[in-house]
């Protein structure tokens, strides 16, 4: 089974085969973890929204008919955010998830200033900007891929992500 694509082993769980359903969360559980992790820096909500994922291939398995996985998957947790940073938003106003946030990123990350002051910068992005970024340059989700997931062209995105990175050197580099 560990020789099967993505494509492959999803093509196999949409069809009834639960048992490749194993290998997909290996592959994926910390891929998943680590996008939602580098957004909002809380260990049990990350926890909470990967496990959401595998919940939604699991239910939407027939709606899988090919293509890439790698796509399909990652459009899947970037609803599964969206649902959770609009709940978010409703429960709590801004300042208090800026607290929340601010706390969390001063705990865990004090011991690296530059890596502190990197996700300082990043509090300056949007939210779709700092995903374009985060699915690009620490999940490492090429170009093409990544146009899928948002549903736009190659070009479009890599000029978007161009433009963010710009964006973000300037912020980086004006607040040392």
């Amino acid at each position: 089974m560990k020789t099967l694509s993505d494509e492959e082993l999803m093509l196999d769980v949409s069809r009834g085969n639960l048992d490749a359903m194993a290998h997909i969360f290996e592959r994926y559980n910390k891929r998943l973890f680590n996008f939602y992790f580098q957004m909002i820096r809380d260990k049990d909500i990350c926890e909470d929204m990967t496990q959401t994922v595998f919940y939604k291939v699991m239910r939407y398995r027939t709606s899988y008919k090919g293509g890439q996985f790698v796509s399909w998957i990652f459009k899947i947790a970037r609803n599964v955010f969206s649902d959770h940073y609009q709940k978010s938003k409703k429960t709590l106003n801004n300042t208090d998830l800026d607290l929340v946030a601010h706390k969390n990123e001063e705990s865990k990350i004090e011991k690296n200033d530059d890596l502190a002051h990197l996700y300082q910068a990043l509090k300056v992005l949007n939210q779709e900007d700092k995903e374009l970024i985060i699915l690009n340059r620490l999940q490492g989700i090429k170009y093409d891929k990544l146009a899928e997931i948002v549903g736009s062209s190659e070009g479009a995105v890599k000029v978007k992500v161009h433009r963010i990175i710009k964006k973000l050197k300037t912020v980086y580099f004006e607040t040392i």
